[in-house]
């Protein structure tokens, strides 16, 4: 099975768990309802934005629909979603009763820029740059981050991530609190 047809189980999962209709989450995220039924379908490649706003509309993290398990320790997952400047990778996804934290190997596409919506109340990214120089974090106040820095922000607000000077690179930890999921 695929990766279009795998994310498509898991969000068809996620939503007939939660008692919703395809009709009810498209209103909540704002993915079109065709969008919706052709993700569930396998028939459409998942970006990250669409990803996100679903999982978020869903109280769950975007691991839970990128992977069933974690991978073994030190293994990636196979498949990537991206966004219009982000292509990310889940390397890890860690449970405990405070918080799920999925752990991704991101790149950040030279000269471009992604916006990214709020996700689940009490949700924090960080990021620790690789190689390149990344301006990430809130739309009001970002962060440039160079080779060995990181940088964290709430992202349960609006947030960016933009590489002016050429592709980055970094690992991105998005911690979601258990409360909220």
């Amino acid at each position: 099975m695929g990766l279009n047809d795998e994310v498509g189980r898991r969000l068809r999962e996620l939503r007939t768990a939660r008692g919703l209709s395809l009709s009810e989450l498209a209103r909540r995220s704002g993915v079109g309802k065709g969008t919706l039924s052709e993700l569930e379908g396998g028939t459409r490649n998942p970006t990250l934005d669409t990803l996100y706003a679903l999982t978020t509309a869903l109280n769950r993290p975007l691991s839970a629909v990128l992977a069933d398990d974690a991978p073994p320790h030190g293994e990636q997952h196979e498949g990537a979603v991206s966004g219009s400047a982000v292509t990310a990778v889940l390397v890890e996804r860690h449970e405990d009763a405070d918080a799920v934290t999925d752990v991704f190997r991101v790149t950040i596409a030279a000269g471009a820029t992604q916006e990214s919506a709020a996700h689940v109340a009490g949700t924090t990214e960080s990021l620790m740059i690789l190689s390149g120089t990344a301006v990430v974090g809130a739309l009001d106040a970002p962060t440039s981050v160079g080779p060995g820095e990181s940088a964290r922000w709430p992202a349960d607000t609006a947030h960016l991530y933009s590489a002016p000077h050429g592709e980055a690179h970094g690992i991105l930890f998005v911690r979601y609190p258990a409360a909220a999921l």
